[in-house]
């Protein structure tokens, strides 16, 4: 909690911290209604209840990135190797940033909200819903960023971090049903979409936010974070080790 309180901190004092998680859902949320909204579902508003959960979705697995690459900065700038010296757990460092840096995303979602409201999006189940997709949303992004944390370890610099996590990121979210509905894909390609975490994910916090079905789409996400969790937290900490 001490490390997760370094990285929160900064923001009071550097608040341009905030800038990247605060640009890209404005431009998302801008473009998709604009650009594509008219063209998928032929009414821009219509196009923004639907897309706006899997926006959330994409950004909030975007935004995972951001711990690859401010890991892979400490480690090259040798912040890590004076954590090294403390009686800490190995995996404080890890965990620190990941929970700070989730707990911005709170920001991006309130940021996706507020400007969903002011172009016409509608929230139809009250604030149980909205602090339920929050909670489901934080919660797999706890899991995805420490498939963040191995790309940000294994990789040589930040550069490389970024190159190799958009490889991820970018494939997972644009296969899913997050901005078009799956029956519009190919056959093949909706074989994926059904199993895609990420589909899943999207649909429940549509449900939570704008109503329709939850429990099995939330039920089989955190199945998914619980196994991305499972399988990434022990990796990482053996690339830490191994690195460190």
């Amino acid at each position: 909690m001490t490390l997760a309180w370094r990285s929160l901190v900064q923001i009071k004092h550097n608040p341009m911290e905030l800038l990247d998680l605060s640009v890209q859902p404005i431009m998302f949320l801008l473009l998709f209604t604009y650009v594509f909204g008219g063209a998928i579902s032929g009414s821009t508003s219509e196009y923004l209840q639907f897309s706006l959960p899997g926006l959330v979705v994409q950004n909030m697995l975007f935004a995972t990135l951001t711990t690859a690459i401010g890991l892979s900065t400490d480690i090259s700038k040798g912040v890590f190797d004076r954590l090294r010296s403390l009686p800490i757990a190995r995996s404080a460092p890890l965990a620190g940033r990941i929970v700070a840096d989730t707990l911005k995303q709170i920001w991006a979602f309130a940021l996706f909200l507020g400007l969903g409201t002011v172009l016409g999006f509608r929230v139809q189940t009250g604030v149980v819903g909205v602090a339920g997709a929050l909670a489901l949303l934080v919660g797999f992004a706890l899991a995805m960023s420490w498939l963040s944390v191995l790309i940000g370890l294994v990789a040589a610099d930040p550069e490389k971090v970024q190159i190799m996590a958009f490889s991820v990121m970018m494939p997972l979210t644009f296969t899913s049903n997050a901005f078009v509905p799956t029956k519009t894909l190919p056959e093949w390609l909706q074989r994926w979409v059904e199993v895609n975490p990420v589909t899943h994910l999207a649909d429940a916090v549509r449900g939570l936010l704008s109503g329709g079905p939850v429990a099995t789409h939330a039920t089989i996400s955190l199945l998914w974070a619980l196994g991305i969790a499972l399988v990434f937290i022990p990796l990482s900490l053996r690339a830490f080790r191994s690195r460190a």
